[in-house]
């Protein structure tokens, strides 16, 4: 194989709100859970079925942490890009743990905002036109004016 890729996308609803610790420098680091469903009829009895997802998503990004921890609450809608991490850590009864995270690294992540649009004063101010946050090693992209125009 020539290379390989671990990239993550979801758009999901946060179970609750986010938590937010900070770094000796002051840096956020921001957990939160993102709910993702599906849903379809059955077959047999025409039913109606739902599937839900739980995706635990940390936040190492500066811009984007202190973005997560003024604006979302429980409930909100977001498109997350990131990359998945497993990490092995030691509970409180000595028994090694594992658990396997949606991680916006310091550079490479995304987080979008779908409940409502950000505007006016207090804004997210790293937003590009299309409401997406992205961190800082990646460029802003121009609006085309010609994307409203296009039929399809």
């Amino acid at each position: 194989m020539a290379g390989s890729l671990n990239k993550v996308m979801i758009i999901g609803h946060l179970g609750r709100d986010p938590e937010v610790r900070h770094t000796q420098a002051g840096a956020p680091i921001v957990s939160m859970n993102v709910a993702t469903s599906e849903s379809w009829r059955d077959k047999n009895t025409n039913e109606r079925k739902e599937r839900t997802e739980w995706h635990r998503v940390v936040i190492f990004n500066d811009k984007l942490g202190e973005i997560a921890e003024k604006y979302l609450r429980k409930g909100s809608k977001v498109y997350l890009e990131g990359q998945l991490a497993t990490r092995k850590w030691t509970d409180k009864d000595n028994v090694e743990r594992y658990t396997t995270e949606i991680v916006l690294a310091r550079f490479g992540g995304a987080l979008t905002l779908l409940d409502r649009q950000q505007t006016g004063p207090g804004a997210p101010s790293s937003q590009d036109d299309y409401g997406t946050t992205r961190s800082s090693s990646e460029p802003r992209r121009q609006r085309d004016p010609l994307d409203d125009d296009v039929p399809f």
